[in-house]
């Protein structure tokens, strides 16, 4: 590697720092200043911690920049002073946060008017959070000395980067001691109760979204660190603060007593919600949210918070009927008015979150107030609203399968003798008064009866099968299943009916729909012809085949992917040092077939065989090209003799004709398109090779035919490299050879035969003869060539042609 050689270039930063009058904005004009300040480049952070340059870079992300600089320059050094600020450079670190003056001067951004530069408010934020995880005992005493810090960022909560500066100070304090500390410090500024103010209609939306998320993240933070910190006796204050009663009911108070201000009734929803969650302990440290209708909780919520709310049931009841004013929505399915609203949807999933915590007063007041009721009305009205269908089926799903309290009327049917059971109030008001079981069998009539009518089918139509197979899986096995038998008992004789028909006819046909395996059922038909249609072949769709192949897909082939996710070091090291690598699990997978089908098999047999054409089925006569066969050469008395082309058969060759043959036609089918080679009487006539013989191309018998057929070469016989070059040329010759080998090229392999002839290979011919034969139209001509073989030169006798 090159660093082993110490090759790596010298950074032009540090020929820059060698200048006796070098600026900070040339240095930060580098693009490689961030690198080399986070490698410590020590000539770098030596210049950058100079008191000037510090002092520079902070005044950078606390003021703001010229009107008259350009826009996309205008935060660059901004950015670069907090990218160097903030590259946890322990000498960068220790001058700012050791520094007062340089402490003083980054505190003064708080002390601008609001709104804050929500850029600058960012960079001021990323310097002062990474000063209290690296230095907070020297932050955490500089800001207990700032009387007006809390006032400041309650006064800029509608800045975000300051509500994540608040909340760092909860998180990245990590001396147990320090960080309890700050949170009776933090509590003794009231910080809880100044919060809460900023959740009321005077203040704007940002205020509302800023206060109501920081409220609800130190009700998570606080609860999350009880769990994780099992030896901390002392309480969180802050937690202690906001479950009291009083400061629950300044909450209410802000949205109820006041105009209605839909940005402060969520906000504030939006706090109960988080006081209504529940967490349990889960595997390997984390916590685990548990959702309403779910798990139980791991500790009931705080009795004060119940007391708080009880009294504004009524309240949050009104909202349902009577939310705050909306514009009509005109949709592309109708016109709503009013709309839902994200007040009436908190409401409704704060109903039930109460509904969760089961306590028997709560529920007796909703009762009461007929909220179950109403909720259910906005269900069938808002026909597409599938976050309001969602949580009326948690709601429903949660009453169906929680037990009654112990303050509930206590044991009904004692009197007849029979089993004792425990009243549940809920799904008595929910079988009763909302007549559930009617108004699902209504609404699925009207379904079917606008789908019929070529409607589409409604939105809820899902969740509402999911509400009756609730009923009927907790009439049979739930906690409450005697009561709801009996509820469903007391329905008029009709209704009754009609549910049992329901259950056992259209709910069941839909659950069935629902459950079906895609993979198995559906088949999909591919574009390919050469796919076998095995669903039409008479394949049984349950066969055991079928049935191996969808456990084979259901086993686990390899481990969990998250926990393999990225590179292993044994992937990389040598296999013989590493013996103890698992192949996974597949070899653990089992995947076994009945081969004992025959019938199945022989099917498949037949359905291939009908698809698919078999090779040496396809029924034609051509001869197999790619068939070995043997090379063999023409014997001597097998040479077509020598002939002469006449003037007649030359003269009935027109143009025409020669324009019309095919170029693949046969070339042997007249003696005038070959080329003639006359024998001669030689001496070494019988050493000479065969002459080439013709081969031809198979007649295409039609057009459709010629495309596809193949060229023929069963007659070509292969030229020697003795033999003379022919000519291609149209013209017919008469070639008398004398000699194969003009040149001498080829005297070792003559004189190699001769020797086998009984010829004294010394005794050569001092010249060679060719005479050729050329016939031209009428004429007749002959071309001589004499060849010296000694002296290696040739004279070529050419006639004297007429024009």
């Amino acid at each position: 590697m090159f660093w082993k050689f110490d090759l790596h270039t010298t950074s032009h930063i540090d020929t820059l720092l060698e200048k006796d009058d070098v600026t900070l904005t040339e240095v930060m004009d580098e693009e490689d200043v961030l690198q080399e300040c986070k490698s410590q480049n020590h000539k770098l952070v030596d210049f950058l911690v100079r008191p000037q340059c510090m002092e520079d870079l902070v005044g950078y992300i606390t003021q703001e920049p010229n009107d008259d600089v350009e826009e996309k320059i205008k935060y660059k050094y901004p950015n670069i002073s907090c990218e160097l600020l903030t590259s946890d450079v322990s000498q960068i670190n220790d001058m700012l946060g050791e520094d007062e003056n340089l402490l003083m001067k980054l505190y003064s951004f708080l002390q601008n008017e609001p709104p804050l530069n929500p850029l600058l408010a960012s960079f001021f934020s990323k310097v002062l959070s990474i000063l209290i995880g690296r230095k907070p005992e020297q932050i955490v005493e500089f800001l207990r000395k700032r009387e007006d810090f809390v006032d400041l960022m309650i006064k800029h909560i509608g800045t975000s980067a300051i509500m994540d500066l608040l909340l760092r100070m909860l998180t990245c304090i990590e001396p147990q001691q320090l960080r309890q500390d700050v949170l009776n410090w933090l509590n003794e500024e009231k910080v809880i109760q100044r919060l809460v103010d900023m959740v009321q209609p005077s203040q704007d939306e940002d205020r509302h979204s800023n206060a109501s998320q920081s409220l609800c993240e130190i009700i998570r933070l606080s609860r999350d660190q009880m769990f994780q910190v099992q030896g901390c006796s002392d309480p969180d204050p802050l937690l202690a603060t906001l479950e009291k009663q009083e400061t629950v009911e300044q909450l209410l108070s802000n949205i109820f007593d006041k105009e209605k201000n839909e940005s402060a009734i969520v906000s504030v929803i939006q706090i109960l919600l988080t006081l209504f969650e529940t967490r349990r302990p889960a595997f390997e440290g984390h916590l685990e949210i548990c959702p309403p209708g779910m798990n139980h909780p791991s500790f009931s919520v705080n009795q004060s918070i119940l007391d708080a709310v009880r009294p504004r049931l009524k309240d949050f009841h009104q909202l349902l009927i009577e939310p705050p004013k909306k514009t009509v929505l005109n949709t592309t399915w109708g016109v709503l008015d009013p709309p839902v609203g994200n007040t009436r949807l908190n409401v409704v999933r704060l109903v039930t979150s109460l509904l969760q915590t089961n306590t028997h007063i709560i529920n007796q007041e909703l009762i009461a107030l007929n909220t179950l009721g109403v909720i259910l009305d906005m269900y069938f009205k808002y026909l597409w609203n599938n976050f309001l269908h969602t949580q009326v089926e948690i709601c429903t799903a949660m009453i169906l399968a929680m037990p009654s309290t112990q303050s509930e009327s206590p044991e009904i049917n004692r009197a007849n003798d029979q089993e004792p059971i425990r009243e549940n109030i809920r799904d008595k008001h929910l079988f009763q008064k909302c007549q559930l079981i009617q108004r699902i069998l209504d609404a699925w009539g009207s379904n079917e009866k606008e789908q019929t009518e070529g409607g589409r089918r409604r939105g809820y139509m899902g969740h509402l099968t999911r509400i009756a197979n609730s009923i009927v899986h907790n009439s049979d096995k739930g906690p409450n299943g005697t009561q709801i038998q009996q509820l469903i008992s007391e329905l008029p004789e009709e209704d009754r009916e009609r549910w049992e028909a329901f259950t056992s006819g259209q709910l069941a046909d839909t659950n069935k729909k629902n459950t079906v395996d895609l993979v198995n059922t559906h088949h999909i038909h591919s574009s390919s012809d050469d796919e076998v249609d095995f669903k039409d072949s008479g394949f049984h769709q349950d066969s055991s085949i079928q049935q191996a192949f969808s456990d084979y897909q259901m086993q686990q082939m390899t481990s969990n992917f998250i926990e393999q996710f990225g590179f292993n070091d044994e992937e990389f090291a040598d296999q013989d040092d590493v013996g103890d690598i698992p192949f996974d699990r597949i070899s653990d997978i089992n995947f076994s077939l009945n081969t004992n089908e025959s019938a199945n098999m022989a099917l498949f047999e037949a359905c291939c065989k009908e698809k698919i054409q078999q090779f040496e089925d396809a029924g034609s006569d051509e001869e197999d090209i790619w068939d070995e066969k043997d090379v063999t050469f023409a014997p001597e008395a097998q040479r077509r003799p020598s002939s002469g082309s006449t003037d007649s058969e030359e003269s009935t060759d027109s143009e025409e004709e020669d324009g019309k043959r095919d170029p693949f036609e046969s070339t042997n089918a007249t003696a005038d398109d070959r080329m003639e080679v006359d024998s001669g009487d030689g001496e070494n006539r019988n050493d000479q090779l065969p002459c080439l013989s013709s081969f031809s191309w198979n007649s295409p018998n039609t057009a459709a035919d010629a495309e596809r057929s193949w060229a023929d070469f069963s007659s070509f016989t292969p030229v020697s490299p003795k033999d003379p070059l022919r000519s291609n040329s149209p013209v017919a010759m008469e070639t008398s050879i004398e000699t194969v080998d003009p040149l001498g090229v080829n005297a070792p392999m003559q004189q190699e035969r001769k020797v086998e002839d009984g010829l004294d290979p010394e005794e050569e011919p001092v010249s060679d003869r060719i005479t050729e034969t050329v016939t031209n139209g009428s004429m007749k001509e002959t071309v001589s060539l004499t060849v010296d073989a000694k002296t290696e030169t040739c004279l070529i006798s050419l006639p004297l042609l007429p024009f």
